[in-house]
């Protein structure tokens, strides 16, 4: 569901987009084409802007939330995992954020990062583009070139689930 916050709307800017009836985007989000955002997520911009960047995808129970004066940017090609936590400035183009994972107020993540599942990326931290960050606190790591390569199928898997999800997603309601 879409819903407006005092003076706060949605903005959607593009026409194959597909956000769940269960999924909650609150206020000043802008959502780029291509961009899916899958049940129970809450995408809340009720403090200031939270931007998604084309052929991105929020995962079912994702949580993305601002803080007065800290604006969201997640960039093109970004993979948000089922539960995951992320209270970021920015996340890089082509980076995941892994189940469960957890980005605290004010962290920057950089391009082609890998924070992994349950991992903890501090208030403040910036994460060097490249990177893996695992654990709780997150040590980070670099990553190599083949596994930034194989972080990119994540965006590209969603980004094909839009159109079956607009054109094959239907309620059921079972005969008596």
């Amino acid at each position: 569901m879409l819903y407006s916050f005092e003076d706060k709307t949605p903005t959607l800017l593009g026409k194959d987009i597909f956000i769940a009836e269960s999924a909650d985007v609150i206020g000043a989000v802008i959502i780029h084409n291509h961009v899916i955002i899958l049940p129970n997520a809450v995408v809340r911009a009720d403090n200031t802007i939270i931007e998604i960047g084309e052929n991105s995808n929020i995962q079912d129970a994702a949580v993305l939330h601002t803080d007065p004066g800290m604006p969201m940017q997640v960039g093109i090609n970004v993979t948000i995992a089922h539960h995951a936590m992320v209270h970021a400035r920015a996340v890089g183009d082509y980076s995941v954020v892994a189940i469960g994972a957890k980005v605290l107020n004010n962290a920057v993540i950089g391009k082609h990062c890998l924070i992994a599942a349950n991992a903890l990326v501090l208030e403040n931290q910036h994460i060097p583009d490249g990177s893996l960050v695992m654990g709780s606190p997150g040590k980070i790591k670099p990553l190599s070139a083949q596994q930034i390569a194989d972080m990119q199928w994540y965006a590209q898997h969603y980004t094909e689930k839009i159109k079956r999800y607009q054109t094959g997603l239907k309620r059921f309601y079972p005969q008596e």
